[in-house]
């Protein structure tokens, strides 16, 4: 069992004022694995006030200081990578051989990479009389999801220590044991107190407490986009500046000239990744009519393959949704995409064969997908994959861009001409063509209500950071 007790504030590890603790729930075994305490508006006041006192200091610290902190702590991730792959897959359900390549090895990453951008990072120019002048925005609230618990941290924490900002975080109640894991780490490679400072608890109280309070000058958010609305709003009296990582329902586009048998079978993995559980998922495959049988031939003979069980069986590709509710919550949708007449080409309602226990859904795809239909329209977070036919290069680009979201999308063709004329077109923070592989130091974000604001790279290292002119 993996109990915590205390939070940490002002480097060390404290009782919470808040009372209870919240347990946390291995999905694929129903069976409680570990629990974290409950924080008050308290101990986020406390948390924010050490975090202050410790900004004048940590904003000002040799570039060189932080740079050699980001290496150690990739060090530590690494070298204790096994421990948090077991414990992320517990916690989530995250097939292990994902969880290390993955939920461990881009937090390692990411670290490193903002050691290399600060080496060359360009905190001063001139420009006529004066002198523009980079600085760190202050102390950031960062409140962070399940699916990908230690990277959407690491992804929060690491810019923000490039930047010189100090910070309070509140992990996720379905994944939080990573975070205090991690916490353990941050402390070991000796950041100085009050730099980082981690509050749990439950979003109703900590998150709303975290993004009104008056000493956070930044908050830091991925979740769903009620939730971030709500983070927004409650931020917005104080102007602090807020960046949101929200929902998505993104697009893959196979033009007529697509390699259909690689374009197809890529799908599958680009939509049931992490069973699903992805904001950046690209769960809306638009084809050409002409190719529908083909597309459908290539995916129902390769899904079989993409087997559901037990995520520490490494055979395994598809594991448990994180938690009752969300099973439900995709179950619900594949009844809904039935009882609006799409066709079931797989999957369907039900526990997948052979298994029992867990929170698990069949990979489901759904065709002949029309605009109207749930399943095109919202965020499922699942392994459901719907296919929607058009006839014309000009008709699929408006069917992608038919979103609320605008967060990730992909296209397909055998001329990357083309393909890169398609994906300009489309309103969406990414794209990928021809299954081009994700960029740890490329900025990632959305357009329209998947979000505001940049992560990742050099780009996501600007969000941290407040312009001054000196004019002389």
């Amino acid at each position: 069992m993996h109990d915590r007790e205390e939070l940490y504030i002002g480097g060390s590890w404290v009782k919470p004022n808040g009372n209870g603790s919240i347990g946390v729930i291995n999905p694929a075994t129903e069976e409680s694995i570990g629990s974290v305490p409950v924080g008050d508006a308290s101990d986020v006041d406390a948390a924010v006030a050490a975090a202050r006192e410790a900004f004048p200091d940590w904003s000002q610290s040799a570039v060189g200081e932080r740079v050699d902190l980001l290496n150690q702590l990739s060090a530590v991730i690494k070298e204790r990578g096994e421990e948090i792959s077991q414990l992320i897959t517990a916690e989530v359900g995250t097939p292990i051989g994902y969880s290390r390549m993955v939920m461990v090895g881009m937090p390692r990453v990411v670290s490193r990479s903002y050691a290399k951008i600060l080496d060359g990072f360009t905190w001063e120019e001139e420009v006529r009389n004066s002198l523009i002048v980079k600085e760190a925005i202050g102390v950031v609230a960062m409140i962070t999801p399940w699916n990908f618990p230690l990277h959407q941290i690491v992804g929060k924490v690491a810019p923000a220590l490039a930047a010189g900002c100090t910070m309070v975080l509140k992990p996720s109640t379905e994944a939080p044991l990573n975070a205090f894991v991690l916490t353990d780490m941050i402390h070991e490679i000796g950041l100085p107190d009050g730099v980082f400072n981690l509050v749990s608890g439950r979003g109703r109280e900590i998150g709303e407490a975290m993004s009104s309070h008056p000493g956070v000058d930044m908050v830091s958010f991925t979740g769903s986009t009620g939730a971030g609305v709500r983070v927004a709003e409650l931020a917005a009296p104080s102007v602090k500046r807020v960046t949101l990582e929200l929902g998505g329902k993104s697009a893959n586009i196979l033009l007529d000239d697509a390699d259909i048998q690689r374009a197809a079978g890529s799908a599958i993995h680009a939509c049931f990744s992490n069973s699903g559980q992805e904001c950046s998922a690209l769960s809306r495959l638009l084809v050409p009519e002409s190719k529908r049988g083909e597309v459908i031939e290539v995916i129902t003979s390769k899904i079989g393959q993409y087997s559901v069980g037990d995520p520490l069986d490494e055979t395994n590709r598809c594991g448990p949704l994180v938690s009752k509710r969300q099973q439900e919550s995709v179950t619900a949708y594949i009844s809904k995409g039935i009882d609006e007449g799409a066709t079931l080409v797989a999957g369907g309602e039900g526990m997948p064969d052979g298994l029992e226990q867990g929170f698990y859904v069949k990979p489901t795809v759904f065709a002949d997908v029309t605009p109207g239909m749930t399943v095109f329209r919202e965020e499922i977070f699942g392994p459901v994959l719907s296919i929607t036919t058009y006839s014309t290069e000009e008709e699929a680009i408006q069917l992608a861009n038919d979103s609320e979201y605008g967060l990730s999308g992909g296209v397909w063709s055998g001329d990357e001409k083309r393909a890169m004329r398609v994906a300009r077109q489309m309103r969406t923070g990414q794209v990928s063509i021809n299954g081009g592989s994700f960029n740890v130091t490329a900025p990632f974000g959305g357009y329209k209500r998947s979000g505001l604001g940049r992560e990742l790279g050099a780009h996501g290292l600007e969000e941290y950071l407040e312009t001054k002119s000196i004019q002389r």
